[in-house]
């Protein structure tokens, strides 16, 4: 059965909204104060999820004073799905064009995954609008003390590797349920069946099986080409935004030892949490505890009370 973007603008204490960045349409729910003293912030989410990832984050960020827009990234969700576009700085491109095309100057950039990947990447390749930066289970990709395998546990590396094989991952993605297994062996908690059924939905979107694997495959296949140098060399220089990392304590993806490696040698003002009885997916795993955390945090390095920003 093949979906519409439409069944994936749910409904909840959010507006659903539409616009042009970087040469292509991108969806965002928001919320929160339109005040021009609201800071701002932008979510990400990673493979195979969207917007939706972020649901119990939003509304408590937007309660606290914050102006949050969750986004579909190029070739997820409800966003466009070009054919082309997914090496990882025209995604900062992407994220620097929506906060603008919000009406804002500058955002807070929390990611998780290849959301967080973009998040990291948005200090050095985006620094005019990036106050601050949050990456959850996402290692820094400077890969200068950590590999990108090295970071990666053996079944991480397995579904990794099946991505150069032309055509299988989408195969996988659209004649088994492949996004159940993915989020159920990432995670230490059940997952509910609803929650699934939300991210079933948006793989079945025409191309998304495609392009939704597009970044990853760029890193993978032009670890040697000009731009992904070009990018390494950029996203190696000091991060001197505040930084939050967070990691699920329990994460089979990714090994504990490695993730923070490049991230506490590059970002000056990096804190690292660990959250325990997570895996992969802490932010829906442990929405309770990843919420307290990024409250706390944001508090001592942007309040909400007495930031300045253009309206959103």
């Amino acid at each position: 059965m093949v979906a519409d973007y439409s069944d994936l603008l749910l409904p909840g204490e959010w507006e659903h909204q539409f616009v042009s960045a970087n040469g292509a349409r991108f969806h965002v729910a928001v919320a929160g104060p339109q005040s021009a003293q609201a800071p701002r912030i932008v979510l990400l989410h990673s493979v195979p999820q969207l917007w939706w990832t972020w649901r119990h984050q939003i509304t408590a960020l937007a309660d606290a004073g914050y102006r949050v827009a969750a986004m579909d990234l190029r070739g997820h969700g409800a966003s466009d799905k070009p054919p082309q576009g997914y090496d990882m700085p025209n995604l900062t491109r992407d994220v620097a064009g929506v906060i603008r095309a919000l009406g804002a100057g500058q955002a807070i950039v929390i990611g998780h995954g290849l959301g967080g990947t973009v998040a990291w990447s948005m200090p050095t390749l985006m620094p005019a609008v990036t106050t601050a930066v949050v990456a959850v289970s996402a290692p820094h990709p400077a890969r200068v003390h950590a590999s990108m395998y090295g970071a990666l546990t053996a079944p991480a590396r397995r579904r990794l590797n099946a991505l150069l094989v032309p055509g299988l991952v989408e195969h996988r993605f659209r004649h088994s349920d492949l996004v159940a297994t993915l989020l159920s062996e990432g995670a230490v908690q059940p997952w509910e069946p609803e929650d699934l059924e939300v991210y079933r939905t948006a793989m079945r979107l025409p191309a998304v099986a495609h392009s939704s694997l597009e970044t990853y495959r760029w890193f993978l296949r032009n670890a040697t080409g000009a731009t992904h140098r070009r990018y390494l060399t950029a996203v190696r220089a000091p991060i001197a935004v505040p930084a939050l990392q967070l990691h699920g304590a329990e994460d089979p993806y990714l090994h504990r030892r490695w993730v923070g490696m490049d991230s506490g040698a590059l970002a000056t003002r990096l804190q690292f949490e660990q959250i325990a009885g997570s895996g992969h997916f802490p932010q829906e795993e442990r929405s309770d505890a990843v919420t307290e955390i990024l409250l706390t945090w944001l508090a001592e390095h942007v309040p909400a009370a007495g930031a300045s920003a253009s309206q959103i």
